[in-house]
């Protein structure tokens, strides 16, 4: 990708529900949340990654970890993208 990270998965799936991208670069694990809307006339689609989102977030974010044993990979971070029209706005360390 543009700025150095690899797409370790994407729109993966479990019971809990769906992680939308999974990248990996300069050791760090990027869950990314991927929000869209075609204005923001009522408000940015980053609100809609609300609390019960993003401990839904973690848990996908866990299972996936458990399942995938990434090795060498250290830190682990929540991005939300927002996506507005055309126009991506990425939100690093989103929560």
């Amino acid at each position: 990708m543009r700025h150095g990270y690899r797409v370790l998965a994407r729109n993966w799936r479990c019971s809990f529900g769906e992680l939308d991208l999974v990248l990996a670069g300069d050791g760090c694990i990027v869950f990314c949340e991927v929000k869209a809307r075609a204005s923001a006339e009522f408000g940015g689609p980053e609100g809609a990654v609300h609390w019960a989102k993003q401990r839904r977030l973690r848990r996908l974010a866990a299972a996936w970890l458990a399942s995938e044993r990434p090795a060498g990979l250290l830190e682990v971070r929540f991005d939300v993208a927002a996506v507005v029209g055309a126009k991506v706005h990425v939100i690093q360390h989103a929560f």
